[in-house]
């Protein structure tokens, strides 16, 4: 049981001990160089006591004791012993561990950034799912109580809901190529590009476009490809694995994928007559050649890079669901 306080600087030790001599009493005063804090802590063991003083300002001693000549009783532990630059390297590799500390703290921690991530792409898969579900059920809807009526008023029934959720399909892209999603960018870019410019040049410049019976097959393919695909990413931010939402994330696209391109092909050459007649995004070149150019011309190669674009995306997809539903190797007994 030893006695060990601290006070006005100076540490008092007594306890009893047995040594050489037998049981005895061992006692002493130690008068610090500089201030400590008031409150030693001590761990005592079978052959000795360890007492850990704390100074009150972390700064180099010259000694440890008040008095210039050492106590005869006082020896270093050279193990634990440092020197000024070894005590200042210590001091800055504690300041730095602090700063650290507080730089982690006002950044969050990697625990507290990947549940913002999951929660920023929950509620943007979310919105999306809304979004296309709110199209497939107004045009499933509509064509049940007008027939095919409705096929030719799809363009002013839905086009502002289309437009919303096609131009908030850049943030898909976006987040690919930061990296806060592991989807490739390229398949990504191509599919915003290519949706983009049937919506906003095809059937949104053209208002001769915009009564034809093929919008509505053009936006019901993509809202029955968006419904499947959002909310099985929106649930895999929550790590849930609906195994018939899977399924269907995985095979839908099979035979919806190449219909959907080919309702856009079929956008674009009805649409080449249109823009032949108007004129529209045509341009002559300058003198000396004055030639006319067609934006009609720019229509056909667009219509090559389409299914150009639907065997890299249909690749891409054909890929994933192999990676996802591919047959396991069979054990060889």
């Amino acid at each position: 049981n030893p006695a060990i306080s601290i006070t006005e600087n100076i540490l008092h030790f007594k306890a009893q001990g047995h040594g050489a001599k037998g049981d005895n009493v061992y006692e002493f005063h130690l008068e610090f160089l500089d201030f400590v804090k008031p409150e030693p802590v001590y761990k005592l063991t079978q052959r000795q006591v360890n007492i850990t003083v704390q100074k009150k300002v972390s700064h180099w001693w010259e000694r440890l004791t008040k008095q210039e000549k050492r106590p005869l009783f006082l020896a270093p532990d050279f193990d634990r012993w440092l020197d000024e630059s070894d005590a200042e390297m210590e001091l800055r590799a504690k300041e730095e561990e602090r700063l650290n500390k507080l730089r982690l703290e006002s950044q969050g921690s990697p625990e507290t950034l990947t549940s913002l991530k999951k929660g920023y792409l929950f509620m943007y898969n979310l919105v999306q799912f809304l979004g296309f579900s709110w199209i497939f059920v107004n045009l499933t809807v509509r064509f049940f109580i007008l027939g095919k009526e409705s096929f030719y008023d799809t363009f002013h029934s839905v086009a502002d809901m289309m437009y919303f959720c096609q131009m908030l399909a850049a943030v898909e892209t976006i987040n690919a190529a930061i990296g806060v999603t592991s989807s490739p960018v390229v398949p990504s870019l191509l599919q915003l590009l290519g949706r983009n410019f049937i919506l906003f040049i095809i059937f949104g410049t053209v208002e001769e476009m915009q009564n034809k019976a093929v919008v509505f097959f053009v936006f019901y393919l993509w809202s029955t490809i968006e419904i499947f695909r959002y909310p099985f990413y929106m649930l895999s931010c929550i790590d849930m694995d609906w195994k018939v939402l899977t399924w269907l994330r995985y095979t839908v696209w099979i035979p919806v994928y190449p219909l959907g391109c080919l309702a856009e092909a079929v956008a674009v050459i009805q649409s080449i007559p249109v823009f032949n007649e108007t004129g529209r995004f045509s341009f002559t070149l300058p003198y000396p050649m004055k030639i006319k150019v067609r934006f009609s011309f720019f229509l056909q190669i667009y219509l090559i890079m389409l299914f150009l674009g639907l065997y890299i995306n249909f690749r891409h997809l054909y890929k994933q669901r192999r990676r996802r539903y591919g047959q396991k190797k069979k054990k060889v007994h």
